[in-house]
């Protein structure tokens, strides 16, 4: 296995990246490989000032950056040798097994959808988040920020991605899969959630368990939490919040602790036909960790396989 890193990616970068993808290879058994693509000069540089032998590392070098503010679709075409579209050629090239960024989070999507493409049948792939439940374990929300207007047969398939990826990566059994609403009733919500739940609660693609409301996300009501993608970036952006605030209060909390994005890593791409992952943009060498550990998590999976094989 080969894993495919944007070290040039991230607020941090490429000193976090590069920090990162040495923690990682520290864990990662002798065949699966790290694959680093961005200005080799400076992995160097900074392998050397932490002691660690850089010939660990396969490095692909790059002389170009895709900033955090620039344009997605236009930089990905004028920037062919920036790192993430080095790195998604890779990926299109079956070089590379899964590739990851935390940079400039459009030009992932974009790159994504013009190399490896969607899978057929898929109609929007999306972005999930993890969802921490209050009694334990982890729920998924769906999708969080690719698709700010969506249509029912989307959010239809949220629900089936959001299941396989719950199901064979985080390993719950027979996920419960809820519409995000403003009320558990059948008839509530806008235009979008009532036309989704007849077609929800007529599948027999996952479990439906209806309609769940915002104060229902982290308890065991549902473990696939369906939504569009402004609603889920504003609940994201909201629970993010939580952790920053109670360390700002001095609160120790080992729930509220579990919303530190660091620990999770990155949000894969689900519904394209390789592992993709984008980080936060402020990735630290921790999240970093994670965000490679998730890739090679998708790779042992089949995840994609199996998602090929539902869209079928």
């Amino acid at each position: 296995m080969r894993i495919g890193l944007d070290v040039m990616g991230g607020d941090f970068a490429p000193k976090a990246t590069v920090l990162g993808a040495i923690e990682a290879f520290k864990i990662l058994p002798s065949d699966q490989k790290l694959v680093l693509i961005g200005d080799s000069e400076q992995v160097k540089n900074i392998c050397s000032e932490a002691g660690f032998d850089v010939a660990n590392f396969e490095l692909v070098h790059t002389d170009e950056v895709i900033g955090m503010g620039e344009h997605p679709t236009k930089a990905i075409v004028k920037k062919p040798n920036s790192s993430i579209s080095v790195g998604f050629g890779l990926l299109q090239q079956g070089k590379i097994d899964a590739f990851s960024s935390a940079g400039n989070t459009g030009a992932m999507l974009v790159g994504a959808m013009f190399t490896v493409k969607a899978i057929p049948g898929v109609v929007r792939p999306c972005m999930p988040a993890i969802v921490p439940k209050l009694k334990g374990g982890l729920g998924i929300l769906l999708d969080v920020g690719a698709n700010a207007d969506c249509k029912p047969d989307v959010l239809l398939q949220f629900g089936i991605l959001g299941k396989l990826l719950i199901e064979n990566v985080y390993n719950v059994s027979n996920p419960k899969v809820g519409l995000l609403n403003i009320g558990e009733e059948e008839e509530k919500g806008n235009l979008l959630c009532q036309a989704t739940y007849p077609l929800m609660k007529e599948t027999e693609l996952f479990n439906f368990v209806g309609n769940v409301e915002g104060r229902d996300l982290f308890s065991d009501h549902a473990d696939v939490y369906v939504c569009d993608g402004f609603t889920g970036n504003v609940v994201l952006k909201l629970a993010e919040s939580f952790y920053v605030i109670t360390r700002k209060k001095g609160i120790k909390d080992e729930f509220f602790d579990r919303f530190n994005y660091e620990q999770f890593g990155g949000s894969p791409i689900l519904g394209v036909n390789a592992p993709v992952v984008i980080g936060h943009g402020i990735s630290n060498p921790e999240a970093i960790k994670n965000m490679l550990l998730l890739s090679r998590e998708l790779v042992t999976s089949k995840l994609i396989d199996k998602i090929k094989a539902a869209f079928n």
